[in-house]
């Protein structure tokens, strides 16, 4: 298993980072938050987990170990692969979906693109004892992550995007988020309007 990789960022795409690891450049398949706090030239060390098919061999990259744990428990759960589960720490931290299964929160994990209403009841039932308790001070989004440049409506998008969002979908949702990160007394955060933008997009659906 490749536990994680180190080196600078030769490369950033809305779903990927290339990370040059002796001379190699390593795709890593990674969240929106994750993305927006590499920066092309500097060093970079992600948690790795490697999906292995039949295939294929896909590298998904974390900000730290928690993560990693919570993509792999995630998918001990029936019906929940690689890809549901990234998106589903796309939207909430390790912790906040600790909380959300402890509380039967319901609507959290509906937020996430895929997962319905009795999708979600089935989650909360099979993750019940298997995500363990909180293990940091800030539940959620909000105040993490690293500020997004001017081009926020385009970083936005390409997200949307990479979710699995029609470009229209995606369009309206950036549109949605507009007044909210316009009216931010500091620089928006990309996790803060990623989540606003999956809550606007769910309740249009």
């Amino acid at each position: 298993m490749i536990a994680f990789v180190s080196g600078p960022v030769a490369a950033l795409a809305p779903t990927t980072a290339v990370i040059e690891v002796g001379g190699v450049g390593m795709a890593v398949q990674c969240t929106p938050n994750t993305l927006s706090e590499l920066r092309v030239g500097k060093e970079a060390k992600l948690a790795t987990s490697l999906v292995v098919r039949e295939d294929s061999l896909t590298l998904y990259g974390f900000a730290d170990d928690d993560e990693r744990r919570v993509f792999e428990l995630l998918q001990t759960a029936s019906g929940v692969g690689p890809r549901l589960a990234q998106a589903m720490l796309a939207v909430h931290t390790p912790d906040a979906l600790r909380v959300a299964v402890a509380t039967g929160d319901e609507k959290a994990l509906t937020a996430v693109p895929g997962i319905g209403k009795k999708g979600a009841q089935k989650l909360l039932l099979e993750l019940k004892d298997r995500l363990g308790e909180p293990v940091g001070a800030h539940i959620g989004r909000q105040g993490i992550g690293s500020a997004v440049s001017a081009s926020w409506r385009d970083q936005l998008h390409a997200a949307l995007i990479g979710l699995g969002y029609a470009t229209r979908e995606a369009d309206e949702a950036v549109a949605a988020v507009a007044p909210q990160a316009d009216a931010a007394e500091s620089t928006p955060h990309v996790g803060q309007l990623l989540k606003a933008a999956l809550q606007s997009l769910n309740r249009t659906r």
